[in-house]
């Protein structure tokens, strides 16, 4: 799965939580007995309700994303060194051969 598709996924579910709540709310009206300043009171409370828990799911969302790119970015820099590593590895290892090298030949 690409980082595209888990960002779409998690876009996707916050999208149909709030058409969820919203759809909720418009039947809850339409079939409450209450008088108008109530419906909206309560309208408002909801849509604060709502409006409070999508920013708490983005902020998570948000928080997540940041600790997967702290991750990518310690497991790119393990893995740098190591590549570093074996490079100075096989320079050592190509300069013992020439010096070797060199050795046998002045020997002749």
């Amino acid at each position: 799965m690409t980082a595209d598709e888990r960002s779409g996924g998690t876009s996707g579910v916050v999208l149909s939580f709030m058409v969820g709540a919203l759809s909720g709310a418009a039947l809850a009206i339409l079939f409450a007995p209450r008088s108008g300043r109530e419906t909206r009171e309560l309208l408002g409370e909801k849509l604060r309700e709502t409006s409070e828990r999508g920013r708490r799911v983005g902020e998570k969302a948000l928080e997540r994303g940041r600790e997967s790119a702290e991750d990518a970015a310690r497991y790119l820099e393990r893995q740098r060194e190591a590549l570093e590593k074996r490079r100075d590895r096989l320079a050592s290892a190509v300069e013992a051969g020439r010096q070797a090298y060199r050795d046998e030949k002045e020997k002749m």
